[in-house]
Order: structure tokens, then C-alpha cells, then sequence
């Protein structure tokens, strides 16, 4: 069995705001693994810096101590762009910061709301709250997108059963997540077999069980993402980066 422990000084928990993970970590080491797509979007504290890491459809690696502290709430698929009122789109593969993003007024909010927060992971979770106060829920389209991809079900099969046709659940997709719905279905199938090889589960059969056509698919989709094999991506023995 796999033994995973998480990279040092890296804590998480559930935020009490929808599906957000509340998170922080202590700097950034070389042998921390990469930040994998997971198809979220968070909203980050970086030394005082506040940002938005978008959506990724290949692995991020940051460099070795650019940060001594960070902090993030991490949205689950589809929440930021209603939540915090950034483009997904627009924000594919990159990292922003909330100045260039927000209005002034704004950012001085969330800004008081860091500044009197007990610690940046309370502040963020603070101001997320705060943007779940004036915005709409999540379209229930979405959801449904997103749990009927993370079931192992088709886009042709979604789209039949929203009545719609593929190009609208595209514009869709690509709105709420920033890329379309096949590479969201993608990304969420390597986290669910990741997480079964996590939990000792042999590659092979990982494979069948998350839908890949064998574990040579599965090894060709971890490698798309990561720049790694499952093997090695796994033999790092630690849970990936999130940011």
C-alpha cells in the first residue's frame, strides 16, 4: 500500500462556505510535487499578496522558496467564476492578482477582512463568505455538469439528458470552468484514479474502475497532465500542491 503523508507544514480543512477546502502551507521546498488540474480555482494569500489561481489543464510547478507563507480557499469546479466574479476563461493555466481583477473598493474590503482576520486562511474564508452574501448560487446546470462527469458519464450523455446541445454545454463549460466539459470529464477521472492508487489500489486496476480503457490510457492521461508517470508521480509518496 501507498503510504501518503502531506508535503511539511501543508494543513487543510472544510470551509464553511459551500465545497471550499480552507488551506495553508509554509513555504514551497524542491521536493514537493506539482500542483496537478483538479478543475478549481483558488483564491490565494501569498506573503500578503492576494491572488487567483485559475483553472489548470497541465501541472504547475512553483519555484523553490518563492513564498514563506500561503494560504487559499479552494473552490470546488465552477464556483469562482460566480463567486468571485472572475472570468475562468480568461484565467486558464495563470495566476492573477485580485487588484487587476476586483474594484478598489472592493479589494479594500477583503483586504479589511484579511487584516482583521486571526490568520489569512480565517481571512480568506471570511471573504469568501462575504462574496457568497451577494451573489446567486451556483447555476444548478453546473452542478449537474459536474457530478455527472465526476460519475464517469459521457458529454453526449449529459447533453441528452440537459436537452441541449453539445456547443451550448461548451460555451457553458468554458464559462464556468474555462475549458470545455470532455477536458473537465478528463481531469476529474486522473484525481479519482489518483486517489485510488492513493489508497493502494493497483494501477491496473485503478484503470478499469476509472473508466480508462487500460492502465496504458491511464498512464498516457497522468503523464498529459502531470509531466510524470503514475509511478513516479506516486512514488513522491505526498499529496499534490493545491494553488
Amino acid at each position: 500500500m501507498t503510504t501518503v503523508r502531506a508535503p511539511q507544514g501543508y494543513r487543510e480543512r472544510p470551509s464553511s462556505v459551500g465545497d471550499a477546502v480552507i488551506w495553508c502551507r509554509d513555504g514551497i521546498s524542491d521536493a514537493d510535487p506539482p500542483v496537478l488540474p483538479d478543475g478549481c480555482m483558488d483564491l490565494l494569500w501569498i506573503d500578503g499578496r492576494l491572488s487567483v489561481a485559475g483553472p489548470d489543464t497541465r501541472a504547475y510547478r512553483p519555484e523553490p522558496g518563492f513564498a514563506d507563507r500561503i494560504a487559499g480557499v479552494r473552490l470546488s469546479p465552477g464556483a469562482a467564476p460566480a463567486l468571485l466574479g472572475v472570468p475562468a476563461r480568461e484565467l486558464r493555466n495563470a495566476r492573477a492578482d485580485l487588484a487587476d481583477l476586483w474594484s478598489p473598493a472592493d479589494l479594500r474590503t477583503a483586504s479589511g477582512l484579511i487584516a482583521r482576520a486571526s490568520n489569512p486562511a480565517v481571512g480568506l474564508e471570511a471573504i469568501a463568505r462575504w462574496c457568497a452574501g451577494r451573489t446567486d448560487a451556483i447555476d444548478p446546470v453546473v452542478r449537474f455538469l459536474v457530478a455527472s462527469l465526476r460519475s464517469g458519464s459521457s458529454v453526449a450523455a449529459i447533453a441528452g439528458e440537459l436537452q441541449t446541445g453539445p456547443r451550448r454545454l461548451h460555451r457553458i463549460s468554458l464559462a464556468a470552468f474555462g475549458y470545455g466539459p470532455k477536458t473537465l470529464g478528463r481531469v476529474l477521472r486522473m484525481q479519482r484514479a489518483l486517489a485510488l492508487a492513493r489508497g493502494g489500489m493497483g494501477l491496473a486496476d485503478v484503470a478499469v474502475a476509472s473508466g480508462y480503457a487500460d492502465q496504458a490510457h491511464l498512464t498516457r492521461d497522468v503523464r498529459e497532465f502531470s509531466g510524470m508517470s503514475p509511478m513516479k508521480l506516486l512514488g513522491s509518496k505526498l499529496e499534490p500542491l493545491s494553488f
